[in-house]
């Protein structure tokens, strides 16, 4: 495959996903309805986080396919996470499970460190892409579980 086609599916393949997932969850969202633990941003910034996110996401992935890099365990992490990522919302907003919600969450943490390690062994910006990535991640992990606490 040549690395203009890499690029293309490397952005695209995180990007529709969580455009699917986003479809899937709308009509279930209740995020202004809860009571929010401080700092909460507005609703609306998280599709544009989001979307950032998986940008890099593929960036950091693309980067490691066009320079031949990819192996079965870059690949096993990096599906693993991004199906763990997808599940999330659909548990917290179509099913209202927070406290199962925010168990996953920290399965995507300790998914996403482990992949930004992986990552770095390969090729360090791959890795150091992820960040914001975990970050936020993190920052999300704290809501998720002021949600569960508040609105008990």
């Amino acid at each position: 495959m040549n690395n203009k086609k890499i690029w293309i599916k490397s952005i695209l393949i995180p990007l529709v996903l969580g455009g699917i997932v986003g479809i899937i969850i709308s009509k279930s969202m209740d995020y202004d309805t809860l009571i929010k633990p401080p700092l909460s941003p507005p609703g609306f910034i998280f599709g544009i986080v989001w979307s950032i996110l998986y940008i890099l996401m593929g960036i950091s992935y693309g980067i490691l396919d066009t320079k031949k890099l990819v192996d079965e365990k870059v690949n096993k992490i990096y599906y693993l996470q991004l199906i763990a990522n997808l599940i999330w919302p659909i548990i917290f907003f179509v099913f209202k499970q927070r406290l199962l919600a925010f168990i996953w969450i920290i399965l995507l943490v300790v998914l996403i460190i482990y992949m930004i390690i992986t990552f770095y062994k390969k090729n360090k910006l791959s890795a150091y892409l992820q960040i914001p990535y975990l970050l936020w991640t993190l920052f999300a992990t704290y809501l998720n579980l002021g949600v569960y606490i508040l609105n008990k």
